[in-house]
C-alpha cells in the first residue's frame, strides 16, 4: 500500500495520505496518549514516543511531533503503521467506544443568542463550505465554537491546533471572510 504524505503550514505536523477513506464523517482530534486509547491506531501512533497529536480527517491523518523531532527517522514509522492499519482493514476505533462519533461544534462552546440565529447560521455556512475545505487541505479542522456581540470563536485542531501561522489564518484570512460575507462579525478569536 502506498501512503502519500504532504508537509503542511505547521513544520511540526505531516499529513499522511492512505489513498483510502479515514473518517466516513466528522474527524477526531487526539491531543495525547490517554485519548487515544479508544483508536488501536492513534494508540500505535503515540507509541511511537515523539508523536504529540494525532488527527483523522476524511481521508488523511495528521500527526503532529513536539517542535524539535526530526521527522526523518520517525516518517517511515509512521508509514509502517499507517500500511498495517489501512492494508489489513483493521476498525479505526475499538468497539463500543463510540469514538468514531464527532460533530463539529459538539464539544461545549457558548450558548448562542437565538435572536442572532441568521447570523450564525451565515457564520457555520461559510466555515463549512469556504473554510474547512482549505484548513483540511493542511492537514487540520477548524470548528465552530460561538458568536457573542459580534466575536466569533473557533477552535483549531490537527496541523492547525499549534501552527505558526495559524494566527496569521485566522485572522487575516477567516476573520477578513466572515467580515465581507457578515457585516455583524467584528473579530475571530481561537478557544
Amino acid at each position: 500500500m502506498l501512503i502519500q504524505t504532504e508537509t503542511t503550514p505547521n513544520p511540526a505536523t505531516l499529513k499522511f495520505l492512505p489513498g483510502t477513506t479515514v473518517m466516513e464523517s466528522g474527524t477526531r482530534d487526539f491531543a495525547d496518549a490517554d485519548e487515544a486509547e479508544i483508536s488501536p491506531l492513534a494508540e500505535a501512533l503515540f507509541t511511537l514516543g515523539d508523536v504529540t497529536g494525532v488527527f483523522f480527517g476524511r481521508d488523511f491523518v495528521s500527526v503532529t511531533v513536539a517542535p524539535e523531532v526530526n521527522w526523518a527517522p520517525l516518517k517511515p514509522e509512521v508509514v509502517a503503521l499507517l500500511a498495517e492499519h489501512f492494508s489489513a482493514q483493521m476498525p479505526l476505533f475499538r468497539p463500543g467506544s463510540a469514538g468514531d462519533i464527532a460533530v463539529p461544534g459538539d464539544e461545549g462552546g457558548l450558548d448562542d443568542d437565538p435572536a442572532d440565529a441568521a447570523i450564525v447560521a451565515q457564520i457555520r455556512e461559510l466555515i463549512e463550505t469556504r473554510v474547512r475545505p482549505a484548513v483540511a487541505g493542511d492537514g487540520g479542522d477548524i470548528v465552530y465554537r460561538g458568536f457573542d456581540k459580534g466575536h466569533v470563536y473557533l477552535k483549531m485542531q490537527g496541523a492547525c491546533a499549534g501552527c505558526p501561522s495559524s494566527t496569521a489564518t485566522l485572522k487575516h484570512g477567516i476573520e477578513s471572510l466572515l467580515k465581507h460575507y457578515v457585516p455583524e462579525v467584528t473579530d475571530v478569536h481561537a478557544v
